[in-house]
């Protein structure tokens, strides 16, 4: 209740100063942030690189001070506890209800020349991530914008996916939501083909499942994640896949190998080009990826808890490709 009546406080006193409400959302956030500020008697803020600088300015010009942190901008939040690893799985489990609704619909599919279909109808990428969000909501979760990318759509790692979905070339469903009920995410990948995979996909997936094992055995206290992520680059070397520029884009496997996972999707530490140590109660996606045009992308994701002593995978949905 204390907090109620200082917001309506804080709420009149902005009122005050601005009879006319602000139409700019910066001056408006900033303003509330100075009369709390004067409350509290705080002169500067510490801020993440991601704050808005409209807002900053706006502050600056109440005279308080913003001072930008690098990352991680609250690194107790990497570490986490028995109670919040409970809430990751929690949010996992939802995850994998929603992966499992949509891989089953994607296999009662039938095939019809290069395309899939549900009768009469070209099975989309839109129907099928309407059923994630389905079930996220009826679980209680924020389901975000699902991936759900077949074929060339699935080379680019960030293409939500649209329009009708391929047969018989991989699709990309990569799925993070948040459970309203505890602010906790699940983040997870699967990729799976409906029909015959191509020789080259299979390999792709394989050469993929491979480096996503030999990261998660990396994974300990102490750990170095540059270390980790070297590792899966070379897993593909390797295997004979290339990484490099083709055509105007890069193919081959060119995104980081994981991120940590909690409050937020991405946060700290991560497993990439540059160096985070691992350590016990992290939480972080494992999730290699190959992708090159004409055999479309394979990525597989899970999320993994580091341990004194190696890893635990937190998902149990195991990996299908053809299906």
């Amino acid at each position: 209740m204390d907090e109620v009546v200082r917001l309506q406080k804080i709420t009149e006193e902005v009122r005050k100063r601005f009879p006319v409400a602000p139409r700019d959302p910066a001056v408006r956030i900033g303003a509330h942030i100075h009369v709390f500020a004067q409350e509290r008697g705080i002169a500067s803020f510490e801020v993440p690189g991601s704050f808005p600088v409209a807002v900053a300015d706006v502050l600056r010009g109440h005279g308080l001070g913003v001072h930008w942190l690098p990352p991680p901008f609250v690194p107790k939040r990497a570490t986490k506890t028995a109670a919040e690893v409970k809430h990751i799985r929690r949010a996992i489990a939802h995850t994998e209800a929603a992966m499992t609704a949509a891989i089953e619909r994607i296999r009662r599919a039938t095939i019809r020349g290069s395309r899939l279909y549900e009768g009469s109808t070209p099975l989309t990428s839109e129907e099928v991530r309407k059923t994630v969000e389905r079930v996220l909501h009826e679980r209680g979760c924020y389901p975000y914008q699902a991936i759900i990318a077949g074929g060339d759509q699935g080379v680019d790692p960030h293409e939500r996916g649209h329009g009708p979905l391929p047969a018989n070339l991989p699709i990309i469903l990569d799925i993070f939501p948040r459970d309203n009920a505890t602010r906790y995410h699940g983040d997870m990948t699967r990729t799976v083909v409906r029909g015959r995979a191509s020789k080259t996909a299979k390999r792709m997936f394989h050469a993929v499942r491979e480096a996503k094992a030999r990261a998660e055995d990396m994974l300990r206290d102490g750990v170095d994640g540059k270390d980790v992520h070297e590792a899966v680059r070379k897993t593909f070397e390797k295997a004979k896949f290339k990484t490099g520029e083709r055509g105007g884009r890069m193919v081959g496997f060119f995104h980081g190998t994981g991120h940590g996972l909690g409050l937020a999707v991405h946060e700290y530490p991560g497993l990439g080009q540059v160096s985070d140590t691992m350590r016990a109660g992290h939480v972080v996606t494992v999730e290699p990826g190959l992708y090159y045009p004409g055999a479309g992308g394979v990525r597989l994701e899970d999320d993994v808890l580091v341990t004194m002593r190696g890893s635990e995978n937190l998902c149990t949905l195991p990996d299908e490709f053809e299906i």
